[in-house]
């Protein structure tokens, strides 16, 4: 049981049972606090079974960081951060806006949110951008971690959902297929579903998942599509196609597989660098049992052609008659805590609230109603996430940006770029609870609260939505975000009653957005929550009946699909995708592939876990993987430093000796700040349909470095 100090503040309540603040398990937790210590513990919830990882067993640390923001900062004309009260703060925001707005228009305002945002703090940030700002200008970090899959999943299922089944059906598996994909650093209690199953890993590294794969295919960085056209080639050809499913549940195969007949093994062994015999086995694993499935991960998904390389696996899933079925399919291991609720609910760039487009006349109309706005009051769809961040400072761009629940000066491409662009901005105002290094550059800095000091809902990977519960009251004068946008809005102009504060009451609110919507929440309340009840979304209200619960209550829908997909029609679409080279490729100035990714102590851009004195220990400083060879030849000795050179910039890393590692690759992890950032070389290159940056493959140059950040 994990503990910590709580120095400031006051108790909520001395027992809540709610869920981890990192990953899209969110694993169930009961936190008690008594005697000024708070403790954690599992829970027998599902997706975690009583397991926690290395960060969950530590999460009470964050309460009382070192450095948490408990009142607001405004800098003066010193150039210094200074406290100042939340009227001062509020008021200084405010009038910079209307200055910014009068001069540029409404769309010289941006916003930028968080995939671990809540439920209801995304919705409300939705709306406050389209309502209260008038800006287009709005997107979140969730585009960095799942954006390509939801533009695959969308377009061969007609829905976007991570996982379209519950977790624990993979405990059931005989065989999955992991590609781009570590959850055995990553989201470790996941490991407990799979380790019944044959896995089949894909990786360029020999990850810890890898390590106890049946097959493990290591593919050239970059190749991830090729390698999914082989299989979904030898599939048809050696006969494993299920010819019944393929005729009656989709459509779009003879297209699709007109571009796969041409990627026979041997063209994709010399492309991939994975051996023919490999390939065979994994397709014939696949394809001997009833029970397997298809997931990827961010390593097929962040890509300039993620998209293309997700529907190439959906491809392979329903060649062999996966999808739609109890007990089999294809799915995405979302990331981010929220990862899968953020990107519903209106803080994506072309969305409103329920899944919702932003281009479409009906969902405009009845969301301005449930909003109490004119429809053609709404702006349209704006810039992706990166475009937004480069466009900062620009003729035409942002000149103001509201950050809330990210932290882009560490986790965005082409760090450098992006860092600039923050500091050129006329206002940049930063809402978090520990001093991001995004926080370190703004004018204004906004105390907010964190996961156990305040109620909401979140939607975890399977789409289950689920209730967080508030332990502490918060610390000095933080806020929640709820009512930052609030105040912001009332003096803004908006009514009052507009923009609520209390969860519960936006929760509501939610519903009614969301109504009739793909992803349809209008059945689920904090009622049907506290009593217990398992909903994913889609969750309907019955006509008739407005009560929370009740015998005609709508149950959700843990398994999509089985019925029909969603399109019109009911059947799922194959995707015509052809490989291509990712936007760079080594040469003689930058001869190997760099590749980004995650470590077990560490999360995201690392702004809270770096904070966490155990987990700062396991893992605290940016590091390099290279292959002894690789490093003889680059003249690096284990443990010295190495500086990494793109076309962009230099990161400073120790450097690892990892021999299995790939001889033309190394690998960085992008939890790390300063000289540090992975980010700082890797490529903005974006996917045209989902507008993922390419995280996953750049050409680089390794040489010896006298000194580390």
């Amino acid at each position: 049981m994990s503990d910590t100090t709580r120095s400031s503040g006051t108790t909520a309540s001395s027992e809540a049972v709610t869920h981890c603040p990192y990953c899209a398990l969110q694993c169930g937790t009961r936190l008690r606090h008594a005697a000024g210590r708070t403790t954690v513990e599992p829970t027998q919830f599902p997706v975690n079974q009583g397991g926690l990882c290395q960060k969950g067993w530590t999460a009470p640390a964050l309460l009382d960081t070192p450095g948490r923001l408990t009142r607001p900062l405004v800098r003066g004309a010193d150039g210094v951060l200074a406290p100042a009260t939340w009227e001062a703060a509020l008021d200084t925001i405010t009038a910079r806006l209307r200055e910014i707005r009068a001069v540029h228009g409404p769309d010289a305002v941006g916003v930028f949110g968080g995939g671990g945002l809540t439920n209801e703090k995304a919705y409300q940030l939705g709306k406050f951008a389209r309502v209260a700002l008038g800006t287009s200008q709005i997107d979140y970090n969730g585009r960095f971690c799942m954006s390509s899959a939801a533009a695959a999943g969308s377009a061969a299922f007609g829905l976007d959902r991570g996982l379209p089944f519950p977790v624990t059906d993979l405990g059931g598996a005989d065989v999955i297929l992991l590609a781009g994909a570590n959850p055995a650093e990553t989201m470790p209690p996941l490991m407990r579903h799979l380790n019944r199953a044959a896995l089949i890993v894909i990786d360029p590294r020999r990850t810890p998942t890898a390590e106890g794969a049946a097959l493990h295919l290591q593919p050239t960085p970059g190749t991830d599509l090729a390698l999914a056209l082989g299989l979904f080639h030898l599939a048809v050809v050696e006969g494993h196609a299920d010819q019944g499913y393929l005729n009656k549940r989709t459509t779009g195969f003879g297209a699709a597989w007109a571009r796969a007949a041409a990627w026979w093994p041997e063209r994709v062994e010399r492309v991939t660098g994975v051996p023919v015999a490999d390939m065979r086995e994994a397709v014939r694993l696949l394809a001997a049992t009833e029970r397997a499935y298809v997931l990827t991960g961010r390593g097929a998904e962040q890509h300039s052609k993620g998209t293309d390389t997700v529907a190439a696996f959906i491809n392979l899933a329903l060649t062999l008659g996966l999808p739609g079925r109890e007990g089999s399919g294809y799915g995405c291991l979302t990331g981010q805590g929220n990862g899968q609720g953020g990107r519903e609910h209106g803080q994506k760039a072309d969305q409103l609230p329920g899944y919702r487009m932003l281009t479409d006349p009906a969902a405009r109309a009845h969301v301005a109603a449930v909003w109490g706005v004119e429809p053609d009051a709404l702006p349209g769809p704006g810039r992706s996430a990166y475009e937004l961040l480069d466009a900062l400072g620009t003729d035409g761009g942002p000149r103001a940006l509201l950050v809330f629940g990210s932290n882009p000066v560490v986790s965005a491409p082409h760090a450098a770029r992006i860092g600039e662009r923050l500091k050129s901005l006329d206002l940049l105002v930063v809402a978090d609870f520990v001093p991001s290094e995004t926080a370190q550059l703004a004018d204004v800095v906004l105390p907010v609260t964190q996961w156990a000091e305040e109620e909401g809902t979140m939607t975890n990977l399977e789409g289950r939505v689920l209730r967080r519960r508030r332990l502490l009251s918060p610390p000095g004068e933080a806020r929640s975000d709820l009512d930052v946008l609030h105040g912001l809005a009332v003096r803004l102009g908006q009514p009052a009653g507009r923009f609520a504060t209390a969860p519960r009451e936006v929760f509501e609110e939610l519903r009614r957005a969301s109504q009739g919507g793909p992803a349809d929440y209008s059945g689920i309340s904090y009622e049907r929550l506290d009593a217990g009840e398992a909903l994913h979304w889609p969750c309907p209200q019955p006509l008739g009946n407005r009560t929370a619960g009740g015998a005609a209550a709508h149950p959700g829908t843990p398994r999509l699909f089985l019925d029909a997909f969603a399109h019109p029609d009911g059947l799922a679409r194959f995707a015509e995708v052809e490989h291509r080279d990712g936007a760079e490729t080594p040469d003689a100035a930058f001869p190997l592939y760099a590749t980004t990714g995650r470590v077990l102590a560490q999360y995201q851009s690392g702004a809270q876990t770096r904070r966490v004195p155990e987990l700062a220990a396991a893992a605290p400083e940016a590091f390099v993987e290279v292959h002894p060879d690789t490093a003889g030849r680059c003249g690096l000795t284990d443990g010295g430093w190495a500086r990494v050179s793109s076309a962009r910039g230099s990161t400073l890393a120790r450097t690892r000796l990892v021999p299995s590692l790939r001889t033309d690759t190394v690998f960085l992890p992008f939890h790390f700040a300063g000289a540090g950032r992975a980010n700082l070389i890797t490529s903005a290159a974006l996917d045209p349909r989902s507008k993922m940056p390419e995280f996953k493959v750049c050409a680089v140059r390794i040489e010896p470095a006298e000194a580390g950040p």
